[in-house]
C-alpha cells in the first residue's frame, strides 16, 4: 500500500468519527423569513413591445445566414431558434442529422450540446445550496475526501471550494482535448486521478482557467449530497419540472430517427466521430436534447429577469439564476469589435455555468457554447431584451451560427431596445423640488430637501453662485424633460433653455425618506451641440 494512499483512509476514517460528533451542512434546514416587501417598486418594462413582430420578419433571413453558414463550414445539419419571453417563437432546422440514413435535421432532432451542460450542473449546486444541503465556500474536501491529499502549488494557497469549481479557478490546467475524451468514464476513475495527484496551473482563487475536471467534480458532489446519481438529481430536479421530457445523458436511449449523429469534415469527406457513453464527465458536458426543449431551459433563464415580486415559481428561485449570470474574475477584451467589425472593447466573466460579457455599447449577453468530438453548440441570451437564440450542428468543435450577423439584424437592423426601469415616486416628486431648489432656494424647502451632508460638502453660498450662473448663461428656461432614472434613488434630467441645454444629476440618501446628498449642474450651448 502506498503512502499517499494509507494517507487516504486515515483521512476517510478521522472525517467518519468527526462526522458522528458533528452537525453536517447537509442536515441543515433553510427556512425564508417573512420580509417586509415595497408595495410601490415597479419593475423595468418594455415602452413600446414590438420585439416579437419584428423578430418573426427577419425569420427568412436568419434561415439564409444559417443555410450559409452551414455550407460554408461544412455542417452536416444545424437546428436553430428563438426564445421570446417563455416561448419558442422561431425555429427551424436545416441539412441532415444522419447522413447515412438521409435524415433530416428538424427542431425534434437531439443534438449532444456538449458544454452548454455546465449550467445545468452549477443550477443543481445553487439549488442545493438554497436548500441549506451545502455552501459554495465549503471546501471540497469535505464532500470529496480524496482532494485532501492534493499538492498545491504554493503554501499561501487557499483550500478549494466548491465556487472555484463553480467559476473555474480551483488552478486546474485548461484541459478541454483530454478531457473531451473522458466523458464515459467512471467515478472510480474521478478519484483515482486525485488520490495519484493532479498537476495545477495556478493556485486556486488566483485566475480563472476552463476546467471540465472542475465541473465532472461538481457532478461528484451532486452525487454525494444529495444521494442519488447527479443525471438522476438534475432529472427530478430541473429537466422534468421544466417540461424537458426528450432530453437525455444516455444517446443508446435516443430513438433513431431523432439523435443527430456526430461528423468530422477530413480528406474532403465526413467522417463518423465515435459517440460517448455518458460517465463521471458528463456533468462537464454529456446533455443531448432538441431547440424544442433546450428553449425551456432559455425560457427559464430569461424568467429570472427583471426582479420583481410576482411569484417565484422555480424550479430554482429566480434570485440564485440571476445569480449564475454574475461574472466573477471579470476581465478586459480591449481587442474586441462590433457587430460590423468596428474596434467595441468588452468586459467578460464566468458566472456559475454561463459566460457573460457587456460590450462598449452597454449590451450585456450570457451564453455558453459546446463542442465535442462530433458536435457543436452555442446559446445566447439578453437579459434586459427578455431574448434568447440557440444552435446545435454535427460537425467537431463547429460553430453552427454566424453569431455576429444575427446580432446585428436584432439590434442594429431592428433597433430593438431594452427594458427600462419606471422612474420611482420618491424619484419623481425629488425631481420636481430639485427643479425649485435650484430656481428659488426657498428656505422652507430647503429644510425638507436638503440631507446633513449636503452644505457641509459645498457651502450654501458657493451652490447657489455656480448654480446662479449656469441659469445665466443658458437663458430663459423653455421646458423641463421627465427624469431618466439610474435606480430608485439616483437620476437625471434635462432643461431646455434658450442658449442650450442644462443637465441636473442628483442622488438621494439611503434614509427612510430620502433626501437629497449630492446635486451636479452642466450646461451645454447651442453652438457646442451644432
Amino acid at each position: 500500500m502506498t503512502i499517499r494512499k494509507q494517507h487516504y483512509i486515515l483521512f476517510f476514517l478521522l472525517s467518519l468519527l468527526i462526522s458522528c460528533n458533528s452537525p453536517q451542512t447537509a442536515e441543515q434546514k433553510v427556512e425564508t423569513p417573512t420580509r417586509l416587501v415595497s408595495k410601490t417598486y415597479r419593475a423595468p418594462i418594455f415602452s413600446i413591445d414590438n420585439r416579437l413582430d419584428k423578430i418573426k420578419s427577419i425569420a427568412p433571413q436568419i434561415h439564409e445566414m444559417i443555410e450559409a453558414h452551414a455550407l460554408e463550414r461544412k455542417i452536416p445539419g444545424v437546428a436553430y431558434g428563438i426564445v421570446v419571453d417563455n416561448k419558442l417563437e422561431v425555429s427551424a432546422a436545416t441539412g441532415l442529422l444522419n447522413i447515412n440514413e438521409e435524415i433530416p435535421a428538424t427542431t425534434k432532432s437531439a443534438f449532444r450540446i456538449a458544454s452548454m451542460s455546465k449550467s445545468f450542473t452549477a443550477m443543481a449546486i445553487i439549488k442545493l445550496r438554497d436548500e441549506g444541503k451545502l455552501s459554495l465556500n465549503d471546501p471540497v474536501e469535505q464532500y470529496i475526501p480524496e482532494m485532501a491529499g492534493l499538492e498545491y502549488l504554493t503554501a499561501d494557497a487557499p483550500v478549494i471550494d466548491i465556487e472555484n469549481l463553480m467559476t473555474m479557478t480551483a488552478g486546474f490546467p485548461e484541459d478541454n482535448p483530454w478531457g473531451d475524451r473522458q466523458l464515459d468514464e467512471s467515478d472510480e476513475m474521478l478519484t483515482d486521478l486525485l488520490m495519484e495527484g493532479v498537476s495545477f496551473s495556478n493556485p486556486p482563487s488566483y485566475k480563472f482557467e476552463y476546467s471540465n475536471t472542475g465541473y465532472a467534480l461538481l457532478g461528484n458532489i451532486i452525487s454525494r449530497v444529495s444521494g442519488m446519481p447527479y443525471q438522476q438529481y438534475i432529472n427530478e430536479n430541473i429537466l422534468h419540472p421544466l417540461g424537458m421530457k426528450q432530453t437525455y445523458w444516455e444517446f443508446d436511449k435516443i430513438p433513431k430517427e431523432q439523435l443527430a449523429i456526430g461528423y468530422r469534415w477530413e480528406d474532403d469527406q465526413w467522417k463518423l466521430e465515435p459517440m460517448l457513453h455518458d460517465g463521471s464527465y458528463g456533468a462537464m458536458g454529456g446533455l443531448i436534447t432538441s431547440i424544442e426543449d433546450f428553449s425551456k431551459y432559455v425560457s427559464f433563464h430569461l424568467s429570472a429577469w427583471p426582479p420583481r415580486s410576482d411569484e417565484d415559481r422555480g424550479p430554482v428561485k429566480r434570485s440564485s439564476i440571476r445569480e449564475m449570470h454574475t461574472p466573477q474574475y471579470s476581465g478586459l477584451n480591449a481587442e474586441a469589435t462590433d457587430f460590423n467589425g468596428d474596434p467595441c472593447p468588452s468586459v467578460s466573466g464566468y458566472g456559475y455555468g454561463l459566460g457573460i460579457h457587456t460590450n462598449c455599447k452597454g449590451l450585456t449577453l450570457v451564453r455558453h457554447g459546446g463542442a465535442l468530438p462530433g458536435f457543436g453548440s452555442n446559446y445566447v441570451f439578453y437579459p434586459a431584451y427578455g431574448i434568447g437564440i440557440m444552435a446545435f450542428g454535427n460537425l467537431t468543435y463547429t460553430s453552427p451560427w454566424p453569431l455576429k450577423k444575427i446580432e446585428k439584424l436584432l439590434f442594429e437592423t431592428l433597433e430593438l431596445t431594452p427594458r427600462k426601469l419606471p422612474v420611482s415616486n420618491i424619484l419623481m416628486e425629488r425631481q420636481q423640488q430639485v427643479n425649485q431648489l435650484i430656481q428659488t432656494w426657498n428656505p422652507d424647502l430647503e429644510r425638507e430637501l436638503i440631507a446633513e451632508n449636503f452644505y457641509l460638502d459645498k457651502s450654501r453660498e458657493h451652490r447657489m453662485a455656480e448654480v446662479k450662473e449656469i441659469f445665466e448663461e443658458a437663458g430663459a428656461v423653455i421646458s423641463t424633460d421627465e427624469i431618466h432614472p439610474y435606480n430608485q434613488l439616483r437620476g437625471s434630467y434635462y432643461i431646455e433653455a434658450e442658449n442650450g441645454v442644462i443637465q441636473v444629476y442628483f442622488t438621494l440618501t439611503p434614509e427612510k425618506e430620502a433626501k437629497l446628498q449630492q446635486l451636479y449642474l452642466s450646461f451645454e450651448s447651442k453652438e457646442i451641440q451644432k
